[in-house]
């Protein structure tokens, strides 16, 4: 018996100098822990577009639906370690010992930093995909890099489908009932376009020639302003226009709601002018950066010249 004694203290110690404090008892169940989560995990989704049954999946694995030991004594419920981080760490034994993790206040500001983790470059390309197609999520992340674990694609889109998660990418998505179709004749042909108006916004929502809904904006904003106005999330706003983080949009410009295309339905090829970027072609036409440089034959770093040939399709 006092060697057990003995054995608690000194656990109880080590749990003191390893996070600094005791943890909660409380343990949760899985379903308890999805409830606690899963709004937290929406609005993440909105705000970062990364798919919620994802953000979801990964933190019942990472951290043992909320009890393991770095969840409770470090609020880290996504396993993520230092890697440059300067906030507070804890040192726990991983794929090596005494490895260094971030610890965090609370584990809202987990969740948080786990989606601006997910923001690197080497992430980049996994919001190419559908923010409902959790399976090509899950797979992408092992090819990143995240997990060592072989498996860890099919143990994430397991709990996914278990436990009913990708409802919450839906319920995600806004259902816009707010706009009103009207038509309006082009003045320069016979044919219409439609056009919609946003009623929360009061700002007309037009369709492009390359079938892409699109505002051109009233005054100057900062990509959250226009969101909130719009009843998307930033994230959008910044992928489908290709807006880097910090740049604001001035009065007048064109802004998609919707992915531009693959390619251009009427046009082959825009011959650069003077002063254009890629970017600037690739909005005028609504057509993908990456698609138009594919089609060009050009390195992913190619910066548009006077004169160049792009081609559309």
């Amino acid at each position: 018996m006092l060697r057990k004694h003995i054995l608690g203290i000194t656990f109880l110690t080590l749990s003191f100098s390893v996070f600094g404090k005791s943890h909660p008892t409380k343990r949760y169940t899985r379903s308890e822990y999805i409830d606690l989560w899963k709004n937290v995990a929406i609005n993440q989704m909105k705000e970062y577009g990364i798919p919620a049954s994802i953000t979801l999946a990964q933190a019942i694995l990472e951290s043992g639906d909320g009890n393991s030991e770095l969840a409770r004594g470090a609020n880290n419920h996504f396993g993520i370690k230092c890697h440059g981080w300067s906030g507070k760490k804890v040192y726990h034994d991983d794929d090596k010992r005494n490895e260094c993790f971030r610890k965090y206040t609370n584990a809202r500001e987990s969740f948080k930093d786990h989606s601006i983790f997910l923001q690197r470059s080497r992430y980049r390309f996994l919001f190419d995909y559908n923010v409902t197609d959790y399976k090509s999520w899950a797979k992408g992340l092992k090819q990143a890099g995240y997990a060592t674990n072989p498996k860890y694609p099919e143990l994430l889109i397991r709990l996914i489908e278990e436990n009913n998660l990708a409802q919450y990418d839906r319920l995600g998505k806004k259902k816009d009932n707010s706009e009103i179709s009207v038509k309006k004749k082009k003045t320069d042909s016979s044919n219409s376009e439609e056009i919609f108006v946003n009623l929360e916004s009061n700002m007309r929502i037009q369709n492009s020639s390359n079938r892409i809904k699109y505002v051109i904006t009233d005054t100057e904003y900062s990509v959250d302003e226009l969101a909130t106005r719009l009843g998307m999330g930033p994230w959008q706003i910044r992928k489908y226009n290709d807006i880097s983080k910090g740049d604001d949009i001035f009065q007048g410009q064109l802004i998609y709601l919707q992915p531009k295309r693959g390619k251009n339905r009427d046009y082959d090829y825009h011959i650069v002018k003077e002063g254009e970027t890629l970017r600037m072609v690739s909005q005028r036409y609504g057509v993908k950066m990456k698609k138009i440089l594919k089609y060009s034959q050009l390195p992913w770093d190619y910066t548009a010249e006077k004169g160049d040939t792009l081609r559309l399709n």
